[in-house]
């Protein structure tokens, strides 16, 4: 195969290939009713999803609020981990919210999670702060990463 690898606007009919991503992906999944309504009803939300050999493999999401953007999940297929997607979708995320006019880009990230952590750093995200108790499946804290990207 050719791995090749897609980006693109997530659609409606993408919320199941979607939830799957998302229940092996993290413990307190959201609902499909989450993802339709981010998808229908909040004029601030953008999300993709990228697929790899023509499977949706994983997913990202951004509210943009006038200049300030907040990537709100980002995940990939546990088996698919380690091929740098990740890295390809959360640059597609920056690169679009630089498009929108965005000057300041967060986003919170379990303590725990060291490996998204070194990812965010290697696009200039820095820690800004603390969100204690943040994950309601084990009461982990959050750290808030962000970066000035204008």
């Amino acid at each position: 195969m050719n791995n090749e690898i897609i980006i693109r606007k997530m659609a409606l009919t993408d919320i199941d290939a979607v939830m799957r991503v998302e229940k092996e992906s993290f413990s307190t999944a959201w609902t499909m009713e989450i993802f339709y309504q981010e998808l229908t009803e909040n004029p601030h939300a953008h999300y993709f999803v990228i697929e790899y050999n023509g499977n949706i493999v994983g997913y990202a999401g951004l509210w943009i609020v006038f200049d300030d953007a907040q990537i709100t999940n980002i995940a990939i297929l546990p088996s698919y981990r380690g091929k740098k997607l990740g890295e390809r979708l959360f640059q597609h995320m920056m690169h679009h919210a630089l498009i929108h006019g965005v000057c300041r880009l967060s986003l919170e990230v379990r303590q725990s999670n060291i490996v998204a952590q070194k990812l965010y750093r290697k696009f200039g995200l820095v820690p800004g702060g603390i969100r204690k108790h943040y994950y309601t499946d084990n009461q982990e804290d959050a750290i808030v990463m962000w970066v000035n990207i204008k």
